[in-house]
């Protein structure tokens, strides 16, 4: 069974939720604001978070052009499939500060490849599924509890 994604509150407002209505989110209801569909806004918020210096960091979350379109088109919100993806990386985001206790040892982390990865950084095993987020959050875990090297 999965875990709880950590600090709905925290995502929720990473996600763009209004500050009264983040603190009183829950994990249903934050599934409900994924599946209409958040604003575009939210990756560069996620980005800005997680990899502030990355410019391509971007465009693994949302493609360039697909992210362009949401951003000037009729419909301004990204699919649930790209909100889904934003929420995962804001919901990672969360864990990662929980266990760093501050922005830049979060940063560094999740930049920094990591043997358990295969070598490969936190931030893009993550981007790529849901799976790789899972082993990211799997190895957090491991490091917040003391099981990992």
């Amino acid at each position: 069974m999965r875990k709880p994604i950590a600090h709905i509150e925290q995502v929720a407002t990473i996600l763009g939720v209004s500050p009264k209505r983040a603190k009183e989110m829950t994990s249903l209801g934050l599934a409900e604001e994924v599946k209409r569909g958040i604003s575009p806004a939210a990756v560069d918020r996620v980005v800005q978070f997680i990899s502030p210096n990355d410019v391509s960091f971007r465009n693994r979350i949302v493609p360039k052009a697909t992210l362009a379109r949401r951003k000037t088109g009729s419909e301004r919100r990204l699919s649930p499939e790209e909100s889904d993806k934003v929420a995962r990386m804001a919901s990672l985001w969360a864990l990662a500060l929980d266990v760093w206790h501050s922005p830049e040892a979060a940063q560094r982390f999740l930049a920094a490849p990591h043997p358990l990865l295969n070598g490969r950084s936190p931030s893009d095993v993550a981007v790529e599924t849901e799976i790789g987020a899972r082993a990211v959050e799997e190895l957090l875990g491991r490091l917040k509890y003391g099981s990992a090297p």
